[in-house]
């Protein structure tokens, strides 16, 4: 799926394969990595929106992640090729919500659902860090977030 086309459905889609260090004794990818591929997905879907976190950090801003939750379905394992899906699920006004769905790229089977929530920092007021989300940020992101239905 072609980053634009996945944008316009609301989805954005990269893949990646289940390195050795990633899996417990098992061979199965350890619960907490997961996470791992939330935060990969979250960064290459604000690449592809044109505002990478990083430049977004050289901004004074920063998105932290204040709640997450992740419903497992199947085990992935060492080697396998992953799809990991991510949209924007809400915009509010200091935070944003994402949404992900991770499957296997042989068989499609769907193998974790999560959610985050990220609240917007103001990086230059250490004493009071929780601000309103940038106006470029969220003109950014609503389109998104209305394409997925949010």
């Amino acid at each position: 799926m072609e980053p634009e086309q996945a944008l316009s459905s609301g989805w954005n889609e990269h893949s990646l394969v289940v390195r050795y260090g990633e899996t417990d004794q098992m061979g199965v990818v350890y619960h907490a990595n997961y996470l791992v591929y939330f935060e990969e997905g979250r960064t290459r879907l604000m690449d592809a929106l044109g505002l990478p976190y990083a430049e977004l950090e050289r901004r004074g801003f920063g998105l932290v992640v204040r709640k997450a939750g992740l419903r497992f379905r199947a085990p992935a394992r060492y080697a396998e090729q992953l799809l990991v899906r991510t949209r924007i699920e809400r915009v509010g006004g200091a935070s944003v919500s994402f949404e992900y769905a991770i499957s296997r790229a042989a068989d499609g089977a769907r193998l974790a659902d999560g959610t985050t929530e990220l609240a917007c920092i103001d990086l230059r007021r250490p004493e009071r860090p929780v601000c309103m989300l940038p106006d470029e940020l969220r003109a950014l992101l609503t389109p998104a977030s209305d394409a997925a239905g949010g």
